[in-house]
């Protein structure tokens, strides 16, 4: 596994997105152990960034994701948990209530990474941030990080913020690049800020075409495995796929380990 090197710390180029863990908007507890049973396979497989949202299922996923944690045995140090809060819960008390409704359904006393789900423009940014400064401030979050904010957000955010902003979480795919296109990317590698995929394969769909198809077959890989490289082999961008099955679970975790050519990432740039 491949790791990016941030702050002091090291997190994988690959973690377990969960935005349907769980259910979707509602929690579905009758498929429970459907859902355990892929995280114990992405705990055995070796995941350790779990990424979720108190959105996710109502915070169900949240829930999930702590029972299976304690199952597994796995030591709490040893992951890295990202949580994000939702917009509607972005005033100073309303921040500070979701963080501890978060660590109690993950059953941990802190989390890795917190961050601002989507911008909200009828809450100033101000207060929210002063609610995460004062988590930073008692140990209950590691790290402050945002979702889907554009350049000039992502910079007012680090105006505010105490600690240095770690991540922006945005879609970006190899046939989705917005965030690229606007500049965003180009910033965040510029400025020591993780840009995390989601939605990294294009809810799996991904088209054949001639380059894609033998760049796969020069490294014995799958066309997902390929897309998935493309974004891990860039610098500052780490990538959140999510899977049920234990199949592609691992072969989203090796596509880590897919070093492509500047010429294959040249095509790969290409391709639209």
């Amino acid at each position: 596994m491949k790791y990016e090197t941030i702050n002091n710390l090291r997190i994988p180029k690959i973690g377990f997105g969960t935005a349907q863990l769980g259910g979707r908007l509602f929690a579905s507890r009758s498929r429970d152990s459907f859902y355990l049973s892929a995280l114990r396979s992405a705990f055995e497989l070796g995941y350790t960034h779990f990424d979720t949202a108190d959105f996710y299922s109502f915070g169900h996923a949240e829930e999930l994701i702590g029972r299976a944690a304690r199952e597994a045995n796995t030591k709490r140090a040893s992951l890295f948990i990202t949580t994000k809060v939702w917009p509607t819960r972005l005033t100073y008390k309303k921040v500070l209530r979701a963080c501890e409704n978060s660590l109690r359904r993950l059953q941990t006393d802190y989390i890795d990474s917190y961050l601002i789900h989507w911008p909200n423009p009828f809450v100033p940014l101000k207060e929210t941030f002063r609610a995460l400064n004062q988590l930073a401030k008692e140990g209950k979050i590691k790290h402050i990080g945002v979702s889907n904010f554009n350049v000039k957000l992502l910079k007012a955010a680090q105006l505010l913020s105490e600690t240095p902003i770690l991540a922006d979480q945005v879609p970006y795919s190899l046939t989705r690049r917005p965030y690229a296109k606007n500049g965003l990317l180009e910033y965040c590698q510029q400025n020591n800020i993780l840009v995390t995929a989601y939605t990294p394969i294009s809810h799996g769909w991904i088209a054949a075409n001639q380059t894609l198809q033998s760049i796969a077959e020069a490294h014995h890989a799958t066309l997902h495995q390929i897309a998935l490289a493309w974004l891990v082999n860039q610098p500052r961008v780490i990538a959140i796929p999510m899977s049920f099955d234990p199949t592609h679970q691992r072969e989203n975790l090796d596509a880590a380990d897919i070093q492509l050519t500047p010429s294959e990432m040249e095509q790969l740039n290409a391709l639209r």
